[in-house]
This record gives C-alpha cells, sequence and structure tokens, in this order.
C-alpha cells in the first residue's frame, strides 16, 4: 500500500523538525567561553602586592571586544588591563596591590565566535 506523497512529507518534516531541535541546545551550550580553571585556586591574591590573575577559558576569547573590572566593597567598579596568555583561551588579568579583604573580578567577554558571556569571581586578599 503507497502513502500519499503529502503523508510523506509531512512526517519527513516532523522527523527532520524534531532532530534540530535536540542538536540545537547542546550546541549552543558550548557556544560561550566558560572558565575552566582559575590560578585564584593555586594562588591567592597577597595583599599590598600587584598581582596576576589567569583565567582559562573553554572557547577563545575576542580580546578587544572584552571588558574585566576588579570590584571593591561598595560595589566599586575598576578597569582591569588584561592580555591574552599563551594558550588558546587563557586570559591575564593585572590586579593593583590590593588591601586585606573581599574583591571580585567581574567579565564580560566575547567568545570566538561571537557569544557573550558574563560572570563574577569573588575572591579574598589576605595579608
Amino acid at each position: 500500500m503507497k502513502r500519499p506523497i503529502q503523508m510523506v512529507l509531512k512526517t519527513t518534516a516532523i522527523a527532520v523538525l524534531a532532530a534540530s531541535l535536540m542538536v540545537v541546545p547542546a550546541r549552543s551550550a558550548f557556544a560561550h567561553a566558560v572558565v575552566t580553571e582559575s590560578s585564584l585556586s593555586r594562588e591567592p591574591v597577597k595583599a599590598q602586592h600587584a598581582a596576576k590573575v589567569v583565567l582559562f577559558f573553554n572557547s577563545n576569547v575576542e580580546l578587544s571586544l572584552s571588558k574585566v573590572f576588579w570590584v571593591s566593597e561598595g560595589d566599586i567598579y575598576h578597569q582591569a588591563e588584561i592580555a591574552r596568555g599563551k594558550k588558546p583561551g587563557e586570559l591575564h588579568i593585572k590586579l593593583p596591590p590590593l588591601e586585606t579583604g573581599d574583591y571580585a573580578i567581574k567579565y564580560k567577554v566575547f567568545a570566538a565566535d561571537g557569544h557573550l558571556t558574563e560572570s563574577t569571581i569573588r575572591f579574598h586578599v589576605a595579608p
């Protein structure tokens, strides 16, 4: 028994749509620059010493389109100097000498594919 062509086209269209819905979320989950490691876990920032924090992303980062701030008490934003590291996705952040206390690094970076990622990493400066 032969199916009418319209029924075959409808079934095919539904199958293609269902398959594309399963693929799109998986692809978009990997389309953002996500921090996979931070030097803060190995090398805490010491009070009264200039420091460099290194963030490792799962994607290359467009440096010219990205902004990084260090945030002090009172939610005061200070733009940080950033540089590309030797490895893909490696971002170096220069910090001035800081007093003992709680701080944050607030970043807004563009992945090489153009997706924006914005997040905050909190850290403590010890004496």
